[in-house]
């Protein structure tokens, strides 16, 4: 199933300018275009250290304790929302595959939906099979086509959109802000000639996954978007999609963090990870005003503030172990006071499972 967009006008910026794809020499030389198992292999024994002082293989458990496997992967985005505040995230309904499609439309239509709005799977990663619809026909398509339990959310209408990563030790009642990211979607700007084909090649993000992106905009690669013309490629923004980061880990301070506090304060154990949020504004947020708790990433979350900021490899390394450092921290005060890490053949059996799902998210999009 390709994806589905619709354009917006503005006059407010240019297309990108072509890019060449990066060569051997400098993917080999610039760590943030290595993969990720490579970046954090050479780590592998610190992480090791942690599972020896606790004893536990699966320590990281016990980090945010009413999330199953502590948020690290597999963890079903109704039941975060469950524990968050009932207006601090988008109106989302559940639906099953399988379902007769006219109870789906039903449902959809009892919760007041309206065209368009997003959907996206209950259990996912990395924007796979997320999809903004336009019309009936193509939640139909989607219904039909998705495999697994997915959503049907409201597209949220905010010009920003942040990864806020907080860190509370469970011993206080104020955390920190660790870092801080402004996600840019994949986009392109036309120019009234040139087709999206080519200005997906041209593109400097998009150019490197060309493959992808023309065979989800297939119906449109030979439109020429008009001049100044914005065309969305993805509204999944995040890297893995292609979004460009920028570091706002300047803009934390006391009111922020009192924001957060408040949010983490409210399941009680929300300790260790990273809220994505679409707001107005950083200072709206602080005021806990036009804002959305997209999702909430628990112990598989990673401090992507790292990126596309100037980092050596080695600050970049220095950030992620203070983060797995605070990690064992809270999971293993968590555990002191009687917060259990999984067994070993729990959790193994578990991420077996979560992994057959990804692989077939993986084979779906």
């Amino acid at each position: 199933m390709h994806e589905e967009h619709t354009t917006t006008q503005t006059a407010t910026r240019p297309s990108p300018p072509a890019a060449a794809k990066p060569g051997f020499f400098e993917k080999l030389t610039n760590w943030e275009l290595w993969p990720g198992w490579v970046l954090y292999v050479t780590l592998a024994p610190f992480w090791l250290y942690y599972v020896v002082r606790a004893r536990s293989f699966w320590f990281f458990t016990a980090s945010n304790p009413t999330i199953p496997f502590g948020g690290y992967e597999g963890e079903t985005k109704t039941d975060v929302y469950k524990q968050l505040p009932k207006d601090c995230y988008p109106r989302t309904v559940l639906n099953k595959p399988g379902e007769a499609f006219d109870t789906v439309k039903r449902r959809v239509a009892d919760a007041g939906f309206q065209y368009p709005f997003i959907v996206k799977p209950d259990i996912g990663r990395k924007g796979l099979l997320f999809r903004k619809l336009d019309t009936e026909a193509q939640l139909e398509e989607y219904h039909h086509y998705c495999p697994m339990d997915y959503l049907v959310q409201d597209l949220v209408d905010q010009p920003m959109e942040l990864g806020v990563f907080y860190v509370r030790h469970p011993s206080k009642q104020t955390g920190q802000i660790t870092g801080i990211i402004l996600r840019e979607a994949l986009e392109v700007w036309g120019d009234g000639q040139t087709t999206l084909r080519e200005l997906i090649v041209r593109h400097p993000q998009a150019g490197k996954r060309a493959e992808e992106m023309c065979r989800k905009h297939e119906d449109l690669l030979d439109w020429a978007p008009a001049d100044r013309e914005r065309y969305v490629l993805s509204y999944a923004i995040n890297r893995s999609r292609g979004a460009r980061l920028r570091n706002l880990s300047h803009e934390a301070d006391a009111e922020l963090t009192a924001f957060f506090d408040k949010l983490s304060l409210h399941s009680g154990a929300f300790y260790w990870g990273r809220y994505d949020v679409k707001c107005h504004s950083i200072a709206d947020l602080k005021q806990g005003k036009n804002y959305a708790i997209l999702e909430y990433n628990g112990a598989g979350a990673s401090p992507s503030h790292i990126y596309h900021c100037g980092m050596s490899l080695w600050q970049a390394y220095s950030v992620i172990l203070f983060h797995w450092k605070l990690l064992f921290e809270v999971s293993k005060w968590n555990n002191d006071h009687g917060v259990p890490y999984w067994p070993f053949w729990k959790g193994l059996r578990y991420l077996r499972t979560v992994n057959r799902h990804l692989d077939l998210l993986d084979q779906y999009d």
